[in-house]
């Protein structure tokens, strides 16, 4: 516990903790910010943590900080009729918005946001860039790609859209309400993801107001290249 030490330490709480002795354990080991991340768990078990942080932060007379991460929207591939396929590398597969569950040909991407975003040439990377296809063909509800990198893929994994900015607010439904519960409770810092555009910031700010510190999440190119705008917007920067 060295208060005046130019690093701080910020540790993600998850299940191995369980308690206040837990949590005054990793303060004297360095921490200074704990993280809930409200990708996992309910409000509950957050409020559970949240307390456990705010009573050592009594006993030890010891400043700590809270920093709710909330989720973001979560972009994912529909199911496959068997539950999983394998891509080859070199082979052809469509992306469309009909819910039929897909095989080796084709399957459903439940984002219009994203298919109106692609051009022919740009990438997309699945489960969590394990694959990588390449758009060749733009429909209004569809694309064609090719496979780049192979590989198995299974339901409901992520897609990620690199050289495309979506129509997409970085706060859904569940972050709203995640955020409003987090506020309440009093946490200090709000962690931000899919940030693409300084807009996104003054939107999430909008809703925060005073009440905490704002971290935008660096994980999209285009907020490096906006990274200026959304630093000046922000009390702290992520590279997540």
């Amino acid at each position: 516990m060295t208060p005046d030490k130019k690093v701080k330490i910020l540790a993600t709480l998850g299940p191995a903790v369980d308690g206040i002795d837990d949590i005054r354990e990793l303060v004297e080991a360095g921490v200074n910010i704990f993280r809930l991340n409200f990708s996992h768990g309910d409000h509950a078990d957050h409020a559970k943590r949240y307390q456990w942080i705010r009573e050592v932060e009594r006993q030890l007379n010891y400043p700590l900080g809270i920093l709710m991460d909330l989720q973001g929207p979560k972009l994912r591939v529909g199911k496959f009729a068997d539950g999983k396929v394998q891509l080859h590398r070199g082979q052809a597969l469509r992306l469309d918005l009909d819910t039929t569950p897909g095989d080796e040909r084709r399957v459903n991407l439940p984002h219009p946001e994203i298919i109106a975003a692609l051009e022919a040439g740009m990438d997309l990377l699945l489960d969590d860039g394990k694959l990588r296809l390449r758009v060749v063909t733009k429909y209004g509800d569809a694309i064609d790609t090719t496979v780049l990198n192979g590989g198995e893929l299974s339901d409901r994994k992520g897609v990620n859209v690199p050289q495309a900015v979506l129509d997409l607010s970085p706060l859904t439904a569940k972050d709203r309400r995640d955020l409003s519960f987090g506020l309440e409770l009093g946490v200090d810092w709000v962690a931000l993801s899919f940030v693409q555009r300084p807009q996104d910031i003054v939107e999430a700010r909008a809703l925060i107001g005073d009440k905490a510190f704002l971290m935008a999440k660096i994980e999209k190119p285009s907020a490096v290249e906006q990274l200026r705008e959304i630093a000046e917007l922000s009390d702290a920067i992520m590279v997540a």
